[in-house]
């Protein structure tokens, strides 16, 4: 779930004042880095935020066990004392530096994923009510054990999140991949 960056200081500062830490899991940011607040993890505006980071979503680098924390310099420090640490291998310090230095490759896979993420939208709109995040839709609906079952056997996978009435679908790969959803959905309206 996304959180308005207001509501995230809010948050903190209220459990600043009760002697907690307010910790934010930002892996999916990198596709939307306007709505990180990494930068002000440990801040004197929020010195209880702790921000996890991966290249995991965005770079489809989850194998190479890549991450990061961003917080006040007292917090990190008592992290790492208790985590102890953490090697990364060299084949993925090369390749996680080679990702985050080509901002081109960045910029433009944003853009695809936000092209990619309202296309899915549209299709899904049918269907019922729809939020969307640049890397899948979640679609809130009474019909969850149908829906997903038709999809499911038309080779589509989705996830379900049962209590709530929600169905994620994963952006499609391939233009085959769009049509099969397409004609997925056809068929459910019909």
């Amino acid at each position: 779930m996304q959180w308005p960056r207001a509501e995230l200081l809010a948050a903190a500062a209220q459990l600043q004042r009760r002697g907690g830490w307010l910790i934010v899991d930002e892996a999916f940011a990198d596709a939307e880095p306007e709505n990180s607040i990494a930068a002000l993890a440990g801040s004197d505006e929020a010195p209880n935020l702790i921000v996890l980071r991966s290249l995991g979503k965005f770079f489809g680098l989850a194998g190479a066990r890549v991450g990061f924390v961003f917080g006040a310099t007292d917090k990190l420090d008592r992290l790492r004392e208790m985590l102890g640490p953490w090697p990364v291998a060299h084949p993925s310090r090369a390749v996680a530096r080679q990702a985050l230095e080509d901002l081109a490759w960045q910029a433009a896979t944003r853009e695809r994923l936000a092209t990619s993420s309202q296309r899915l939208a549209g299709l899904l709109a049918p269907l019922g009510e729809v939020a969307r995040t640049a890397l899948f839709c979640t679609l809130k609906t009474e019909q969850l054990g149908e829906l997903a079952e038709h999809f499911s056997q038309r080779a589509i996978l989705t996830r379900q999140f049962e209590q709530h009435g929600l169905v994620r679908f994963g952006l499609p790969g391939s233009e085959v991949a769009w049509q099969r959803l397409a004609e997925a959905i056809a068929e459910w309206e019909q």
